[in-house]
């Protein structure tokens, strides 16, 4: 019924010398919802009994419409994006925090020094941040799986730090993880000691930054 209406409205009432009309301007204000309910009454009648009014009206409701869904469609687009850009760099933040908090340190190519004056092997020390919480250490090939001591010690021999963790055989490498409270330590060179319980202490030179 509602289009059967539509369309007597739009067809059976032409002015085609638009006599009475109140304008494009109007039209278009009241299609987009900007003109108050005070200006739009003395035309409702009128509205009701001109077709090329009516059509025209019709056409800025379309176009108001379709600019709506459009502003809407960008203001989810947005809203999208914002949210992908807020996750990846919440991933990011997390992921850059736990690396800072594990240091990696790889003793597998590291040449085997033992005693307690073991001469310079010339190799660059390890990095280890002092933000570091935790220590995981790739073992030598050829390191039994098992508890082992670790320690850091100064150029004197003093112990600053010791932890005691458990290798396991992952990926074929024994890897050792400890935890490790570094906020005490200084930055500079110090000797990370390994050994397993009872055994001589293998050192590998490390700075501390």
């Amino acid at each position: 019924m509602l289009d059967i209406l539509r369309q007597g409205l739009a067809t059976e009432f032409p002015n085609p010398d638009r006599i009475g009309c109140p304008g494009s301007s109007l039209l278009k204000g009241i299609a987009q919802g900007k003109v108050s309910l005070t200006e739009v009454e003395p035309w409702l009648d009128h509205l009701g009994s001109c077709s090329p009014c009516f059509r025209e009206f019709k056409e800025f409701r379309r176009q108001s419409a379709k600019q709506r869904r459009r502003v809407l469609t960008l203001v989810a687009t947005a809203a999208v994006l914002l949210f992908a850009i807020g996750g990846w760099l919440w991933v990011r933040a997390r992921h850059s925090a736990q690396s800072t908090e594990t240091a990696v340190l790889d003793l597998r190519d590291r040449s085997v020094v033992r005693g307690q004056n073991p001469p310079d092997t010339g190799q660059a020390p390890l990095e280890i941040p002092r933000t570091a919480k935790h220590l995981v250490l790739d073992l030598p090939i050829g390191s039994k799986e098992g508890p082992y001591d670790v320690g850091l010690i100064t150029d004197t021999g003093e112990m600053l730090l010791r932890a005691i963790g458990t290798a396991e055989l992952r990926d074929h490498t024994n890897r050792l993880r400890i935890d490790v409270d570094l906020s005490g330590i200084g930055p500079g060179t110090y000797s990370l000691v390994v050994r397993q319980p009872s055994l001589e202490w293998t050192r590998y030179p490390v700075r501390v930054f």
